[in-house]
């Protein structure tokens, strides 16, 4: 089985931007005009599961909550580091999450659509 979230955005730009600069993952393809939809595929290569957003003449309309989230585990507490530096030098506010799990072993930050993102260290990894 594989997998894919789907998600209809107004700015492909700004969400590929965010997902593969800040976040890391790879552009795995895209489409243009496909029966209006124009979209992308973002991801990690050689896995199988990626995201894919879509835009449409249709705007999207969110209303994500707290708890609507993508969660991206890291190795250790080093990596999870460059993150939180990454969002500084961005100017990407780190959020407090309802979630008491995910402020102490991640950071929450918003994607451009508003919906939340947690780099999180693996709990696999954790010593």
């Amino acid at each position: 089985m594989k997998l894919r979230v789907a998600r209809h955005t107004n700015n492909l730009e700004a969400i590929e931007n965010f997902y593969c600069k800040i976040i890391g993952l790879d552009n795995l393809g895209g489409f243009q005009n496909h029966d209006g939809y124009d979209g992308l595929f973002l991801g990690k290569r050689g896995l199988d599961w990626h995201l894919e957003f879509t835009k449409s003449n249709q705007p999207s309309v969110h209303q994500p909550d707290e708890d609507d989230l993508l969660v991206f585990y890291v190795n250790d507490q080093n990596e999870l580091n460059d993150y939180k530096r990454l969002f500084a030098v961005k100017k990407i506010a780190v959020l407090h999450s309802p979630n008491p799990y995910w402020n102490r072993n991640g950071l929450v930050v918003k994607d451009p659509d508003g919906f939340g993102v947690v780099i999180c260290i693996d709990p696999n990894t954790r010593t």
